[in-house]
């Protein structure tokens, strides 16, 4: 019975974690949609206040698919989509103008924009909005006297969609770091939390430390995510470009956090084991996990005031050399315990800017 309450305990924190990243992706696709909707708002604008063309349906589609959902390679994804749209626009106005439309004409669409856009070398995008766009274009029937205007207003969704690209925030720059602080503190949290059950002995607690524990793998998925986003903004957008250097060393610390959180959840295991065996565990490990929290918390700080935290370097080798001279156990949950405890401070280490291989003949055996 006990074991069947765990399970839907543990489902149903599964359950809040996944509505919780969900709604964190759509936050922070937030600027994303905005800037397709508005851009999808000004090509029609200009197509039809500006230019004065009657339904440019095609302006809104061009800057929309031509936008997309990610930073990635924007520039160019923009003007090969944009070429593609308008490649396909353009060939089903000249075909349905000149022979009419029907299932015979849709096919001459198709093969010429595809073999055209193979011609040009394009990439994916290009062949398949070429043919899509034709195909589109030879169902629905111009207005008179317009059988050419649909093709202009892929052009100018087109361009709407390659000037709204270059305009990037700065949000996605500063989430990387702000994101790793989060992973560094939820570390701290589960070393103190662990650090008290060794104290008090509750099973229970240890149980739901050990819970909060197995469900942060969503974080390190939030955190490559983030730097991934950081990394593609630098290089869509011209305005962000002399941030690249610094994106570069964000996107390196997804490894050794990811590294140092699986190490933290194996403390918590094996405190929670050692808690519901009632093995004993010296209280200097207690200690000095207390002690390691509180240099997490320190180095999430500098990760939030933007800085490497190369000013706790000093205090972790201490505390590395520190588990040195604390007692032994012959218990396995202790050894594990301080084992970890110290491949924990090497992680971090590497997160301040050690090499990994230093940051590890640091730390002496015994």
């Amino acid at each position: 019975m006990r074991s069947r309450f765990l399970d839907a305990e543990l489902m149903a924190a599964r359950g809040r974690t996944s509505l919780r990243t969900r709604v964190a992706r759509l936050r922070s696709k937030g600027w994303v949609i905005g800037q397709c909707a508005i851009a999808a708002g000004v090509a029609w604008w200009l197509a039809a206040d500006v230019f004065r063309h009657q339904l440019p349906f095609f302006a809104p589609i061009a800057a929309v698919v031509s936008l997309g959902m990610s930073y990635g390679q924007r520039q160019r994804r923009v003007a090969e989509v944009t070429v593609g749209v308008a490649l396909g626009v353009f060939l089903g106005d000249a075909t349905t103008h000149v022979i009419g439309s029907g299932g015979l004409q849709i096919m001459l669409i198709v093969a010429a924009g595809m073999s055209i856009a193979l011609l040009l070398d394009a990439g994916q995008l290009l062949i398949i909005q070429s043919a899509v766009q034709g195909i589109v274009v030879a169902a629905l029937a111009p207005a008179p006297g317009a059988a050419f205007l649909r093709w202009t207003d892929a052009l100018i969704g087109g361009s709407v969609a390659l000037v709204a690209a270059t305009v990037v925030p700065r949000a996605p720059l500063r989430k990387p770091r702000d994101q790793a602080a989060v992973v560094v503190r939820k570390i701290s949290e589960l070393l103190r939390c662990s650090a008290d059950r060794l104290g008090d002995g509750d099973v229970d607690q240890a149980l739901e430390v050990l819970r909060d524990a197995r469900s942060t793998d969503v974080l390190i998925g939030e955190l490559r995510a983030a730097s991934e986003e950081g990394i593609s903004v630098v290089q869509s957008s011209p305005f962000r470009r002399r941030h690249g250097e610094h994106q570069r060393q964000l996107a390196e610390l997804v490894e050794p956090l990811d590294v140092a959180l699986r190490n933290t959840r194996v403390i918590v295991r094996r405190v929670t084991v050692a808690v519901y065996r009632r093995e004993p565990v010296p209280a200097s490990y207690a200690t000095l996990m207390r002690d390691l929290a509180d240099l997490s918390d320190r180095v999430a700080d500098e990760l939030v005031s933007d800085r490497m935290a190369t000013a706790i370097i000093d205090d972790l080798v201490a505390l590395g050399r520190a588990t040195a001279t604390v007692e032994h156990s012959a218990d396995l949950s202790a050894e594990v315990i301080l084992a970890q405890v110290r491949s924990i401070i090497a992680d971090l280490l590497a997160l301040c800017g050690m090499d990994p291989l230093e940051a590890t003949d640091v730390i002496p055996l015994r």
